[in-house]
């Protein structure tokens, strides 16, 4: 009986031509918490689309990247690539970070003419416990359920030999205008499997089954149709009752979900019995409804320990795991394992080490005193030009030791996320950092390598958006001579959106470390599968028509919600007339930014390079909505336009204009201008000024509310950077209007970017470095690779924009 499970497990695939063949309509789904219920009730088929294991990723590879993408998500797209049956329906779930990226790129691949599933619709079904978030789910049920209805109703036009090949089924019950309510889809996930689960679960506890057959049995569920898996379970479920318990030590399995059964089998193969696990794809899968993607770190430290019992604990993170590391601080003693899919000798060799008592589990962590800083690295330092930029750096001193003297005084501050909405604090007069500002002066200072061994001391993850955990970081900063500009202080209020699956267990771990309250914001996915490719200029004045009302609505809850959290918290008051100030104030600064930034690129030579317009702009943005920030962004753009007028140039001798794509190389800035004097080349584009210009400015005249005004630029915040079709078409706008010769891309840039400006004709270098901690790099080598492809690539596509003006 297990063969028949474990073979559907095995080649689901194969399922899927079964399907087709007996006349059933199958629909390919990806994601544990994918409505199985309601598809199975209206006629389809559910068959889940897994990662194909030990399999090359070329295609996915050249798309996405293995910076953007990880293992598991790239062999998905692969699999989606070209696919065998191209009209089967595609239902992809927001299970994790992930997902909405394949569907993304499908998209946008499907945009570009390429080979993808015909049929794809995204389910963004959230999972935060709050009502904004399940009254934004049910939106998107009806609209699930309307999108099932539509494909069934080719029947009306094809053949049965057409139906077969498109998919659609022929004769299915009809929804006839009855609406499934969130609730019944919650409640009918698996249908009538739940005591049959339960039943299961309790077998395996008692060791009758192991954990790698239990785990087949399990998946299968989502691959066999309902009138053969039912029986059969029912089948094995009596057998199971009169066999013997296995022999073994008794192990419980947690980290990342697995859709495979090669770890589960290895790890069993050298004498242990997996008698439960906590992921997405387990025991908790089959029993209950699929287990939140926002559970905290803490709290799934909990369960797992209730659920384990005496079990032995091991703890394996896959590749491309984000979220998984950062449960081990909380976990306590247990055996922690990276593998990839396929576990190799080493990691078996490590389990039986643990097993048999020859290695000790991983103790608890302790805190330890902070290192001493290493010296700094000796770089090259920027010459700016504009008095504007000198000014706004001195005022950011004095304002940081300001704040630090309100929070000693007992004021409430807040550290929030560059995603996360900082108008509202600014409208009630809470002081407030953002996370990745502070990032940047840790990198700055010289410290990121110290502060990654504070993390690294508390079992936290040092390789897992390294550069946003240094507020985290912070926290365990105890070094006064080397904390930098005075450290940072405790915060009251976090603040971020669930952007990644990283940054929902890292705030509410920082929140435990500092006795903070934590707010995370959904993230939200626009699953049109249409989009315009024109988001700056439509957005700034249209954005109410340009932007779901569906994604709009469920940020202004949450932002009404986080309103009333901060008033009953601190006592102080939200009123319209002061929020209206500052998002008036807002539109003025960006304005200004606006200004600069076309004024830069219709200039040649350019009057200043990235050097001056990072700092004088980002600066400025962590305090937008205030007086201050308006008027720097004023005396900046000021400060551009006389050198314009004067005619000074950032090089006088001006050759190549190049682009930086990706994050800021705070800790260098002199980076950008290694090759001004020897090669005429200047740094003219980064994100951070033409974002500011295009991203943030919202109108909200005409009694148009600027609380949605507020919300609509946050859902789509990161959009612009990283989301395909969002992105893409945005940079070569910029490349083109600022004349750009050739790109500089860092290790973190987009690739559907880099392939848009490829496709666009500009030359694109990738430089595998970060950001932020530099110590590792090869500065020579990179040097060298900058210098080769500005001589080469970069010159000569400037020699043939010079010809041509």
């Amino acid at each position: 009986m297990i063969d028949l499970f474990a073979n559907a497990y095995a080649y689901p695939d194969a399922q899927v031509a079964r399907a087709l063949a007996e006349g059933r309509y199958p629909i390919r789904t990806l994601g544990y918490d994918a409505p199985f219920g309601l598809l199975n009730a209206m006629g389809f088929q559910p068959i889940r689309l897994v990662a194909p294991r030990l399999t090359a990723t070329p295609r996915a590879d050249a798309i996405m990247g293995a910076a953007e993408m990880g293992p598991r998500g790239r062999a998905l797209l692969e699999a989606l690539l070209d696919p065998l049956h191209p009209n089967v329906p595609v239902l992809i779930t927001q299970t994790d970070y992930e997902q909405p990226q394949i569907f993304a790129a499908l998209r946008e691949l499907g945009r570009l003419g390429e080979n993808v599933p015909h049929h794809v619709h995204f389910f963004d079904r959230l999972h935060m416990d709050r009502a904004a978030s399940r009254d934004y789910s049910e939106r998107r049920t009806q609209q699930l359920v309307a999108w099932l209805d539509s494909l069934r109703q080719v029947q009306n036009q094809q053949s049965h030999a057409e139906l077969v090949s498109a998919s659609i089924p022929e004769q299915s019950p009809s929804s006839g205008g009855v609406e499934w309510t969130l609730k019944q889809v919650q409640g009918d996930d698996l249908g009538n499997y739940h005591s049959r689960f339960t039943n299961l679960t309790a077998f395996r506890q008692q060791g009758k089954i192991s954990g790698t057959d239990a785990l087949q049995v399990i998946g299968a569920a989502t691959i066999l149709p309902v009138a053969e898996y039912v029986p059969a379970l029912e089948t094995l479920l009596a057998e199971l009752a009169n066999t013997p318990s296995l022999p073994g030590h008794r192990v419980f399995l947690t980290g990342s979900a697995h859709e495979g059964p090669e770890i589960y089998a290895a790890v069993e193969a050298e004498g242990a019995l997996i008698v439960g696990d906590a992921h997405g794809w387990g025991d908790l899968f089959g029993i209950d409804a699929p287990p939140p993607r926002v559970t905290d770190s803490s709290t799934l430290a909990a369960q797992v320990r209730a659920a384990a019992g005496d079990s032995r604990l091991i703890h394996i993170s896959l590749p491309g795991d984000e979220a998984a590391p950062w449960e081990l601080a909380r976990l306590g003693d247990c055996l922690a394992l990276r593998s990839g899919a396929i576990p190799d000798a080493a990691f078996s060799a490590k389990v039986l080490a643990f097993l048999t008592g020859q290695a000790e589990p991983a103790a608890a962590p302790k805190a330890q005193p902070a290192r001493a800083a290493k010296p700094a690295t000796t770089r090259s330092r920027s010459r700016k030009v504009l008095t504007s930029v000198a000014d706004v750096n001195a005022w950011q001193r004095d304002w940081f030791a300001s704040v630090r003297q309100q929070v000693a005084a007992g004021s409430p501050f807040a550290v929030v996320n560059a995603n996360a909405p900082q108008e509202i604090l600014r409208a009630l007069d809470i002081p407030f950092v953002v996370n990745q500002w502070w990032a940047s002066i840790v990198a700055a200072k010289q410290q990121s390598r110290r502060y990654l061994g504070l993390l690294k001391e508390r079992h936290y993850p040092t390789d897992v958006d390294a550069y946003s955990a240094q507020g985290i970081a912070a926290a365990f900063d105890h070094d006064a001579e080397n904390a930098p500009w005075g450290g940072l202080p405790k915060p009251t209020f976090l603040h971020a959106v669930a952007s990644s699956d990283a940054a929902l267990k890292m705030f509410n771990l920082w929140a435990e470390e500092t006795g903070a309250a934590p707010y995370l914001y959904e993230r939200s996915i626009d699953p049109r599968p249409d989009l315009f490719s024109d988001w700056w200029a439509r957005l700034p004045q249209h954005w109410d028509t340009a932007l779901e009302a569906e994604r709009i609505d469920l940020m202004t809850a949450e932002l009404r919600q986080v309103i009333g959290e901060l008033e009953a918290a601190t006592g102080r008051s939200f009123t319209l007339q002061r929020f209206e100030q500052v998002m008036h104030l807002v539109n003025e600064q960006e304005q200004y930014y606006r200004q600069t930034r076309d004024l830069i690129a219709r200039t040649l030579p350019a009057p200043i390079g990235v050097v001056d317009s990072m700092p004088a702009t980002m600066v400025p943005q962590w305090h937008r909505g205030s007086e201050w920030a308006r008027d720097a962004a004023k005396a900046f753009y000021e400060d551009v336009q006389a050198r314009v007028d004067a005619g000074l140039a950032a090089v006088p001798n001006e050759r190549v204009r190049l682009m930086f794509v990706g994050r800021g190389l705070w800790s260098e800035m002199g980076f950008y201008q290694k090759w001004e004097e020897s090669h005429g080349a200047v740094f003219v584009w980064s994100m951070y000024l033409a974002l500011a210009a295009d991203g943030y400015v919202r109108d909200f005249s005409g009694g148009r509310d600027p609380l949605r005004a507020l919300a609509s630029r946050m859902i789509v915040m990161g959009d612009e950077l990283r989301m395909p079709t969002w992105a893409g078409p945005w940079y070569v706008h910029e490349a083109q209007t600022h004349s750009v010769d050739a790109v500089v891309a860092l290790s973190d840039a987009d690739p559907f970017v880099v392939r848009a400006l490829r496709a666009a004709g500009f030359p694109v270098l990738e430089l595998t470095m970060e950001n932020f901690n530099r110590e590792a790099d090869d500065a020579d080598g990179i040097d060298a690779q900058v210098t080769a492809f500005i001589e080469g690539a970069a010159s000569e596509r400037a020699r043939i924009r010079h010809d041509r003006t």
